[in-house]
């Protein structure tokens, strides 16, 4: 009988430690460290720039780190014997053949990490593609390309996934049948380690975040522990010590009234910073819950971004178009879009 959801062996866990990576000088990743537990899915967040992309592809085997491993359930990535049976990757659904068929293409990857041929057919259904499996790739939309993409992560019967992105292109229904799809693997024992910048979809999906910024871990924990507190309102006798101490440490922080600052750590953990520089503190107190969207500016130490003023003659509507990277989420309620044209000849590294 096919099964529609997807069932992980239990017991891998993905651990990043004390993981350098620099290109040309200029730190990506600055030891990074975190744990994702199996039967959790974690969000991994941070703004552009911050490091995800090296962290996944160093992951993945991929990119080899200037210090530090990464390692699935105690092993590096190329150390593992079947890869694909340990851990399913989709770093970008747009470097599918086109030319091969949605089936030819699960059926070849089952083929090549030693999985039966019925696997790609009970596959084809998990991910919702069974009436387009005799259609070429190059004819698949780019939300069904996802969908195809989560398939080849899944041929293996994994126990952990590694998915960048992956709600890109999928209309709401698309969107709610991934959020099923990792929940039910998560609560069969598997580990999901999701990037994303959909913040609305992270936290309707995930169970733990990592966040971070500049290559340097900001936060990690659970999503009630990160959006309950954002972070710490404090004042210290001297103002000035005290930014330099929070940017010597790369610690996000904003300005507030007079000298406070809003800054990414808990209470006890901008007291014990204050001990150790030697600070003396003013006032000291966790700042008031928010959701996600609020918790990730915080922590990251970005501003909102402002709305812009429409330019033209008084009254006139400002073009419509797109306003971010190719593959970005098309607006709630269009239909899946169109792959680019052309997908990018190397993996950004962030």
């Amino acid at each position: 009988m096919t099964s529609t959801t997807p069932s992980a062996a239990p017991g891998v866990s993905l651990e990043v430690r004390g993981l350098h990576k620099s290109y040309g000088g200029r730190p990506a990743v600055d030891d990074l460290s975190f744990v994702c537990a199996p039967g959790t899915v974690t969000g991994f967040l941070g703004p552009n720039g911050a490091g995800k992309s090296t962290t996944l592809r160093i992951l993945t085997g991929l990119a080899r780190a200037d210090e530090g491993e990464a390692l699935v359930g105690g092993e590096a990535f190329r150390s593992l014997s079947q890869p694909a049976r340990t851990i399913g990757v989709m770093l970008d659904a747009r470097a599918l053949h086109n030319g091969r068929t949605g089936l030819e293409t699960l059926r070849l990857t089952a083929r090549t990490v030693g999985m039966p041929a019925a696997r790609a057919d009970e596959v084809l259904a998990m991910v919702g593609l069974e009436d387009a499996g005799g259609k070429r790739v190059g004819g698949y939309s780019y939300g069904m390309r996802q969908r195809l993409g989560i398939g080849v992560a899944l041929i293996g019967d994994p126990s952990v996934l590694v998915l960048d992105e992956p709600a890109n292109g999928l209309d709401p229904e698309g969107i709610r049948w991934m959020r099923r799809l990792l929940r039910s693997f998560a609560d069969a024992g598997g580990t999901v380690l999701l990037s994303s910048h959909q913040l609305r979809e992270v936290e309707a999906t995930v169970d733990r975040l990592v966040v971070i910024s500049q290559g340097r871990l900001v936060r990690e924990g659970t999503l009630e522990e990160l959006t309950a507190g954002a972070g710490t309102r404090v004042t210290a006798l001297d103002p000035a010590a005290l930014r330099t101490a929070l940017d010597r440490h790369g610690i996000a922080y904003e300005h507030r009234a007079g000298a406070e600052l809003e800054v990414s750590l808990a209470p006890e953990d901008v007291g014990r910073l204050a001990l150790r520089e030697q600070l003396v503190l003013t006032s000291l107190g966790a700042t008031a819950g928010g959701g996600l969207e609020d918790a990730f500016f915080t922590l990251t130490g970005q501003g909102e971004p402002a709305a812009q003023a429409p330019v033209g003659p008084a009254g006139a509507t400002p073009p419509v178009g797109p306003v971010g990277p190719a593959g970005a989420q098309p607006p709630a309620g269009s239909a899946e879009t169109q792959p680019p044209a052309a997908a990018p000849s190397a993996a950004p590294l962030n």
